[in-house]
């Protein structure tokens, strides 16, 4: 007589949603499926070979994130952005994260901070991460930033425009999203709060947004 475990049910049309979200985060970061390109189920099915019903899944997963978004005629399509959109979502993290640097500064007793902000740095030279996975832990550290000032509302408000961060690293391309991940590039931002300098620490988040933007507005055609 089968087991009547309801709680157990779908583990392997889950594995294959989040196999195949994975797959499919692959192929956009790769380029593989360029900005704008059209999304068809029945060729992403027959690729990934899963069931269309499956494929939606990932694929309302990845509009969640941002990477998708559908046309007026509710076709999906990987998300496309200009350079003024690049532009407006590093001037909002910017400003997210310099507050996050700020108000790091001010706390007392930083040597708990410092560590975790270090150890996240730490995983960005890892040279065998493939680009999905290191997008994942580029975003981490930012998000770390942000969770260890213990405001909710600034981790709220950073993690709303994550899904438009990663559309970004797509936008940027393969070689410049390595170059802007690196783990140099951030290190003085831990540098200026472990010094407890807050002007220094804005001025350095501020131009770390902007320089990742400038690059990536810069990398855009037309």
């Amino acid at each position: 007589m089968p087991l009547d475990l309801p709680t157990l049910a779908g583990v392997d049309r889950q594995t294959l949603r989040e196999q195949s979200l994975h797959k499919l985060r692959q192929a956009i970061f790769a380029g593989e499926l360029a900005p704008g390109r059209r999304l068809i189920e029945t060729e992403l099915s027959e690729a990934l070979s899963v069931s269309r019903g499956t494929l939606r899944e990932a694929l309302r997963h990845l509009v969640q994130e941002g990477l998708v978004v559908a046309d007026e005629r509710g076709r999906l399509l990987v998300r496309a952005l200009s350079r003024a959109e690049v532009h407006d979502i590093f001037a909002v993290r910017a400003a997210l994260e310099a507050l996050a640097a700020e108000t790091l500064c001010a706390v007392p007793d930083r040597s708990g901070i410092v560590r975790e902000l270090r150890d996240a740095v730490d995983k960005l030279r890892s040279t065998d991460l493939i680009l999905s996975s290191l997008v994942e832990v580029d975003l981490a550290f930012h998000l770390k930033l942000c969770e260890l000032t213990g405001n909710e509302t600034l981790v709220r408000s950073w993690q709303h425009i994550c899904g438009l961060t990663r559309a970004t690293i797509v936008r940027s391309g393969p070689e410049l999203a390595i170059r802007n991940m690196d783990w140099q590039r951030h290190s003085p931002i831990v540098d200026a709060i472990e010094a407890g300098d807050a002007g220094k620490a804005r001025q350095v988040v501020m131009e770390h947004m902007r320089q990742t933007a400038d690059r990536i507005a810069e990398s855009l055609d037309g």
